[in-house]
């Protein structure tokens, strides 16, 4: 099987090679506010959108504040909640992918509807296992519609959690959980998953529902066909005071939206945070971190253990305390363009096209383009960019060689690719610590990887310590070794294999984690390992012989 993470890729075009992040003021850290405007700019391409489409949503909603006379607490919220609203449906892509094949599609998809009765089902159904043909296709679309409203009621109600959960994790205003949980209600009641209606719904939500549709239309087909839009979803899934406020002042309310730069507006006129301290923005970072590894169970805690990793080794390679500081920042947010490429691609267990690893390739440079936004972490862009480089030139995306490459460029290269190989995937088993090692040194070998820095990984690997967690939360020996196994969405069928115990155990296991956790979902348990130390890589799972898919219990 080809190696999605490490083969060598086509190059893009020569524009995109010569796209930098734009220069900074020195000394300047970034404030809570921009650094989730740029989580922002990784949940646009999550959804189909471009960069900058929450950010414009956002400077659309803060207009709509000011019309209805809101004041700074509201102004605050609204920012917030344009923001944060769809970071939980990032968090659900396995399964989103699970039942619709390209989540980023369905999602793209999703702003074309009125997401309610016979439209919202039969653009699912679309959807439904695109990929077969004839009587399967037909057999799994029959299947779903049996079973669809409960289906995307988890769904949904993961996707709040999560949102709220990080929300809550970065230290943002207490309401703001409450606020998100209402992403998907509607004003006519008919949404999820609690089936609320008119005011019920906070006014934060209501106006960030409102923005952040009109947005997509007002760039696709202009303001005429925004307010065609809004007319007739006003009462169904708008508030109809907010629709017809928005119809009566529409040509002021979109002038110069999508001309203008919206970071600008918005970041630089809403909010006057402070900068974050050094461990408070650590403290984000690894969040962010957190959160881009949900993407697929087969990344989850890939970048803490990159960040933990790459610590160590600038030790062992003789880097100071600034270049290791970077290099742990690197680490929790080297993933974040991962957010823009489809878990069809991410989670297919076999080859993969010219066209899927075109796509792939591109994510680095994502990640890149992101944080190149923020003050005082152009340093970080630069290393979390180069990840996948390789010294002859064989990387991606730029194709980089060694005179390209700085020390710690070519040091976190070579951690990200060890800790890729102590991970599964979906084409292969994780290697074990001697093999991994065996491998990075071939890669030395072959002229990809520096030898500097490939001594300096196994050297902290070395004298690195076992994770923490044994028994937090209250759970047994036996149940974190489940927990390690659910949170790589293998089900109890995947996780009786694993552990060589009956399915029935299993269940029973995964429902007494359930309950001593407060989960409900791979989502909310993975989170609370993470949170409670309790994650490790654990022992390698063959894909092949685990299902994928979390059971919801």
């Amino acid at each position: 099987m080809a190696e999605h993470e490490a083969e060598t890729f086509p190059k893009p075009a020569r524009a995109n090679r010569e796209r930098g992040a734009q220069p900074q003021a020195p000394g300047k850290t970034p404030r809570r506010s921009e650094l989730l405007g740029a989580l922002s700019l990784a949940i646009d391409l999550g959804l189909g959108q471009p960069m900058e489409h929450m950010l414009r949503a956002t400077c659309l909603g803060l207009r709509i504040v000011d019309l209805v006379g809101g004041g700074q607490q509201l102004r605050e919220r609204v920012y917030y909640a344009n923001l944060l609203a769809w970071i939980g449906c990032h968090a659900d892509s396995p399964e989103l992918a699970a039942l619709f094949g390209d989540d980023i599609g369905f999602r793209s998809d999703y702003y074309l509807i009125d997401a309610r009765g016979l439209s919202m089902l039969s653009m699912m159904v679309r959807h439904i296992a695109a990929d077969q043909q004839g009587a399967r296709r037909t057999m799994a679309q029959a299947r779903f519609i049996a079973t669809a409203r409960p289906e995307l009621r988890e769904l949904i109600s993961s996707h709040c959690t999560s949102a709220g959960r990080l929300a809550a994790r970065i230290g943002l205003d207490e309401e703001l959980p409450v606020i998100l949980a209402n992403t998907f209600e509607r004003w006519d009641g008919k949404g999820l998953p609690a089936g609320k209606s008119g005011a019920e719904i906070p006014l934060e939500m209501r106006i960030a529902q409102l923005a952040d549709t009109v947005e997509v239309y007002l760039r696709s087909s202009g303001l005429a066909g925004s307010l065609s839009m809004v007319k007739k979803r006003s009462g169904t899934q708008f508030d109809p005071a907010l629709a017809e406020l928005f119809c009566a002042r529409a040509t002021q309310l979109v002038d110069g939206l999508l001309a203008a730069d919206p970071w600008d507006n918005v970041l630089n006129s809403v909010l006057r945070d402070a900068m974050l301290t050094a461990p408070e923005l650590d403290a984000v970072l690894e969040a962010m971190g957190d959160f881009a590894d949900l993407k697929s169970p087969w990344t989850t805690a890939h970048s803490r253990a990159v960040a933990d990793l790459a610590g160590s080794a600038a030790a062992s390679y003789g880097l100071g305390i600034s270049e290791t500081r970077v290099l742990r920042r690197a680490g929790w947010v080297h993933d974040l363009g991962r957010m823009g490429v489809s878990n069809s691609i991410w989670d297919a267990p076999g080859e993969l096209s010219g066209v899927q690893r075109e796509h792939l390739a591109m994510y680095p440079l994502l990640s890149e383009r992101i944080l190149g936004r923020l003050p005082g972490m152009l340093r970080v862009a630069q290393v979390a960019g180069a990840h996948r480089e390789r010294l002859d030139g064989s990387g991606y995306p730029l194709g980089r060689t060694a005179p390209a490459l700085d020390p710690c460029q070519r040091l976190f290269a070579a951690v990200d690719a060890y800790q890729t190989y102590l991970e599964p995937r979906p084409h292969r088993v994780a290697l074990e610590a001697r093999a991994a090692g065996a491998r990075l040194r071939a890669e030395g070998a072959a002229g990809r990887l520096e030898a500097r820095s490939i001594e300096a990984v196994l050297a902290a690997v070395e004298g690195s310590g076992k994770l923490r967690g044994a028994g937090a939360g209250g759970l047994t020996a036996r149940e974190i070794e489940v927990l390690r196994l659910l949170c790589r969405g293998i089900d109890h069928h995947g996780i009786a294999t694993a552990l060589v115990i009956s399915p029935k155990t299993a269940r029973n296991h995964i429902e007494h984690i359930y309950l001593k956790s407060g989960a409900t979902n791979r989502v909310s348990v993975t989170l609370f390992a993470l949170e409670n130390g309790l994650w490790d890589r654990g022992t390698p799972v063959n894909p092949s012989a685990a299902a994928r898919t979390a059971e919801i219990v």
